[in-house]
């Protein structure tokens, strides 16, 4: 015993020793700590601060885009993403489950409700080491009424966070021209997550691609303290850092034109199946773009269509233009002084040099001598040969076709604008060019250049954009103006030209006679241009051309100009070679519907004069009455009144035959019956009453949407559907078809019972 104690006492004194060593190690560690407030370099106030605050992210709008006059055209809207919760330590009480507990029945459920098979939700939902997972495309952009409907269901640990998408309210409506926005995509395909966790949306075409800095907002964030589980603390303080919405883009497409646009063009690709439609309206004064449309297009939101049709049309692809192309060669002429309306030439072939091979006029033959004017009329391709060969000389030609923008691209606000390529080489070269073959340029150059034309020799660049507005404030950001970008003519020579394109129209002999509208006087060019095939030849066949028109109304003042292309419509066989009907059947309806929604006075009626009118105004309804009676003009009164107020037409204007005198009195104004009457008519109460009048179709009022003798308030819409006499008697018939047919079903029902 008395042996064992020294080594009791030895191993007793190491331990002493250790354990002091120990003691004196946490003493160190302690007071380091406390005075450097660090742990292996790491700042321990930090790491708290991370364990125990949150950040969220508030996310910002991207910007909508309108049109002219404040309607949506593209918009965010709410939607929602399936998340499912898959961590079993979610759930705290197991009669309440936080995640999914039955991933079949989940599977088989959520199948009904997104677009996703059954056995791949399956699969992500037994993915095992995962906290929570999503189902791609098809969780995403969910809309409210299907979240209540999965909701509803109960289902463990299937929840939802919120989101936004792009809406497109009117469908397929200038597609190209507003663009649509895509999620970033990883390489592998899959939606690509930024650094705080969202998805960014992008622009991919058109004003969605252009702007889409300006369309982009910035995301805010959300700071707060929370305990272990990420619950606000109730002394917590937020730090928000708000999110930046953005900008409002207001663009020059006028919403109701746009939309007669898109339904002519239906119509058209529906009754002739052709390869493409291009369509454009424009305001020759400011030169902005009031329609834009194509066909094949695509819808917005879904991309349905798209595969047919990647390009915007009108601004990304150039084609020989043809003979609307005449109309700058004829306007480069007559500023030159050497354009002869009447002097004669020999219609037919022209040879531009010995070695050339003779270029011929559309029908081969030509049409013997023939005034220069007559040429233009019937779309002479000799005619312009000589003009730019004989007339003008090709270096002055040249410069023309510069003046007029056709060898650069017209800057307009949309993306991958193609540029004019003008073959300009050989002396062949420069004479197809002077009717618009072997040269190409692109419809909205075009448009520009016909600007010069209507706007008085003033050339304004094509706008799509009109203002940049902060989508909070409402400020406005950035205005866009007219911009005159050259003056290629004079005011006196635009007129002229406009004077001799309206006689393609109105002559006989002219091409364009598919093309007058009721009512207006139409400058235009008529267009049938070939189509480049194999082997450096054109494509050969009735059908294969590009038809097209460009024409601007009214006439002495254009206030619209609108150009239309029909490539290879399959025509019925009575239509062959004729391709301006499919052609008419998109500009006239957009031209005349257009200039009618504008209130765009009808520039001609032909009825015979009767007589200046005297001033009304101030005199008893009874004796106005009684005096335009006796002189055999037809008087309709606006309003129960007993004094006259106003008047239309004014004094002093010749009353022409049959056109009816409108009386405002100083009562409350109703509604005349106005069926079987005039637009001109019409457009008379719309001026008196302050009314927004709407028209459709063309002829005389069939049906009105106000009825006889309502109420009239300034600025209530005035909507009268137009039928020709011939649509009037057609529709007749149908109603008495229609009433037989009911007797005769009347008569069967009464059998039966």
């Amino acid at each position: 015993m008395n042996k064992k104690q020294p080594y009791m006492n030895v191993g007793a004194a190491i331990l002493f020793v250790i354990f002091g060593l120990l003691f004196f190690v946490l003493l160190f560690r302690y007071f380091s700590i406390q005075i450097t407030g660090e742990v292996g370099g790491q700042p321990l106030a930090a790491k708290a601060q991370q364990k125990y605050s949150r950040e969220g992210i508030i996310q910002a709008s991207r910007g909508d885009i309108l049109d002219r006059n404040g309607e949506v055209v593209a918009e965010d809207t709410t939607s929602y993403n399936l998340i499912a919760i898959l961590d079993k330590k979610m759930t705290t009480n197991p009669k309440k489950p936080n995640h999914v507990v039955n991933p079949s029945k989940t599977a088989t459920e959520l199948a009904k409700y997104i677009n996703m098979d059954e056995s791949e939700i399956y699969r992500r939902l037994t993915k095992k080491g995962r906290f929570q997972v999503e189902f791609g495309k098809a969780g995403r952009d969910i809309s409210n009424q299907t979240k209540t409907k999965i909701e509803a269901l109960h289902l463990p640990g299937i929840t939802f966070t919120r989101d936004s998408k792009r809406f497109y309210p009117n469908g397929i409506f200038a597609s190209h021209l507003v663009g649509y926005v895509e999620i970033n995509k990883n390489k592998d395909g899959t939606y690509k997550k930024e650094k705080d966790g969202t998805y960014k949306p992008v622009g991919k075409m058109g004003i969605e691609k252009t702007l889409n800095d300006e369309l982009t907002g910035k995301n805010g964030k959300i700071n707060y303290a929370s305990d272990l589980w990420g619950y606000i603390l109730p002394d917590g303080k937020e730090n928000i850092t708000p999110a930046q919405n953005g900008n409002d883009v207001y663009i020059t497409i006028d919403k109701k034109i746009q939309t007669f646009l898109e339904d002519a063009m239906d119509k058209v690709a529906k009754d002739y199946n052709p390869k493409k439609i291009i369509a454009i309206v424009a305001d020759p004064k400011t030169g902005e773009i009031l329609g834009m449309g194509q066909r094949p297009s695509f819808h917005p939101k879904t991309k349905e269509g798209i595969d047919k049709s990647w390009h915007n049309e009108a601004v990304e692809t150039s084609f020989e233009p043809g003979s609307t192309m005449k109309i700058f060669t004829l306007a480069a002429a007559v500023q030159e002084n050497v354009f002869n309306p009447n002097e004669k030439y020999q219609s037919g072939s022209y040879r531009v040099t010995p070695k050339d091979k003779p270029i011929h006029d559309h029908n081969g033959s030509g049409w013997g001598t023939i005034t220069y004017l007559e040429g233009v009329q019937r779309s002479s391709n000799v005619a312009f040969a000589k003009i730019a060969n004989e007339k003008l000389g090709f270096e002055r030609f040249r410069e023309y076709l510069s003046k007029f923008g056709f060898d650069k691209p017209t800057g307009i606000e949309l993306p991958d604008e193609a540029s004019g390529k003008i073959q300009f080489t050989y002396p062949i070269e420069k004479i197809t060019t002077a009717y618009g073959q072997g040269t190409a340029i692109t419809p909205i150059q075009q448009i520009q250049a016909a600007t010069a034309i209507a706007n008085d020799g003033r050339m304004l660049k094509p706008h799509v954009i009109k203002k940049i507005v902060n989508h909070d404030t409402d400020k406005t950001i950035k205005q866009f103006t007219p911009e005159v970008v050259s003056t290629p003519i004079s005011a006196e020579t635009a007129k002229k030209v406009r004077d001799y394109l309206e006689t393609v129209v109105t002559s006989p002999k002219g091409t364009g006679t598919r093309y007058q509208i009721e009512g207006y006087s139409v400058a235009g060019k008529t267009g049938t241009a070939n189509i480049p095939g194999p082997g450096a030849k054109y494509l050969k066949g009735a059908n294969n051309y590009i038809f097209s028109f460009l024409g601007m109304a009214p006439k002495d003042d254009p206030k619209l100009i609108v150009y239309v292309a029909v490539q290879q419509p399959q025509l019925k066989e009575n239509e062959m070679g004729q391709g301006a009907i499919p052609v008419s059947a998109i500009f006239n309806p957009v031209m005349q519907n257009s200039l009618h929604y504008l209130n765009i006075q009808p520039s001609k009626v032909e009825k015979a004069a009767v007589k200046k009118l005297a001033n009304l105004k101030g005199q008893s309804v009874e004796d106005a009455v009684k005096n335009l009676k006796a002189s055999g003009v037809e008087t309709v009164l606006l309003g129960n009144g007993t004094k006259i107020v106003g008047q239309l037409p004014e004094a002093g204007i010749t009353v022409l035959e049959g056109e009816k005198v409108i009386l405002q009195t100083d009562g409350e104004l109703t509604a005349p019956d106005m069926t079987g009457w005039s637009l001109r008519d019409v457009m008379k109460v719309a001026n008196l009453a302050g009314l927004k009048l709407n028209s459709k179709g063309k002829g005389y009022v069939y049906q009105q949407n106000i009825k006889p003798k309502a109420l009239l308030r300034n600025g209530d819409f005035l909507i009268v559907d137009l039928k020709t006499p011939e649509e009037q008697w057609e529709e007749a018939k149908k109603v008495s078809k229609n009433g037989q047919a009911k007797t005769e079903e009347n008569k069967e029902d009464k059998i039966q019972d």
